[in-house]
């Protein structure tokens, strides 16, 4: 009698988006797929690099103290600008997909879940702790790549925020402007702004109080 031919076990059909595609989808990913298979999301980022998918959890209160700060005055001195501010929101370059954390763009992302990177004219980044390659080396060099005309960089490291300015020239970002905290930091492209770096932190929250066990005598 002869034996059935094997029959691999074909892959899960996809029905709605869910990160569990993520355990079974093994070709390389684009920014389009991402889009079409991951849920929306307002927890970990999800962006497409060179056809790998990354996940990154949330930074600390810090690095959002900072964020939104910053954006607040940021997005005044951009509008008067006639340009278009937006936190974490999905830019596509090519096949990759980033979510900076600040996004500048020439032209309003309204009704939209994408904008093109070639409506970007600054990409910021907030260095975090643990991805500080990849906020001070690696982005910078792919925002270039695409021809992103600025880009600003804060680093909160020991608690002494810095802000600095680049601009593309011949490929390449150069620093344009910086400030520390307890200075002014001052640009004039691709709009006017200033601010104290320090303003951009709260206060420092206490010390956590190790948890005391209660004894036999206390219960």
């Amino acid at each position: 009698m002869a034996q059935a031919a094997f029959a691999p076990e074909p892959a899960p059909q996809h029905t709605e988006p869910s990160f569990d595609v993520l355990g079974w989808h093994d070709e390389p990913w684009t920014a389009q797929l991402a889009l079409d298979l991951l849920p929306e999301t307002n927890g970990p980022k999800v962006e497409v690099l060179s056809g790998s998918v990354i996940v990154t959890p949330h930074a600390g209160y810090d690095h959002q103290d900072a964020e939104l700060d910053l954006a607040y005055h940021l997005k005044q001195a951009a509008r008067r600008a006639k340009l278009w501010l937006y936190l974490e929101t999905n830019v596509v370059s090519g096949e990759d997909l980033f979510i900076p954390d600040i996004v500048i763009l020439d032209a309003p992302g309204g009704g939209r879940t994408t904008m093109d990177i070639g409506h970007a004219v600054l990409l910021g980044e907030i260095v975090s702790p643990g991805n500080r390659r990849k906020d001070i080396i690696d982005r910078p060099r792919e925002y270039a790549s695409a021809g992103v005309p600025f880009f600003l960089r804060v680093d909160l490291r020991n608690r002494v925020p810095t802000i600095a300015l680049y601009e593309l020239i011949e490929g390449e970002y150069r620093p344009v402007a910086a400030a520390a905290a307890g200075t002014r930091f001052v640009m004039r492209e691709p709009f006017e702004f200033s601010i104290d770096p320090g303003d951009l932190l709260g206060e420092e929250a206490a010390p956590t109080e190790p948890v005391r066990e209660s004894t036999d005598e206390e219960a």
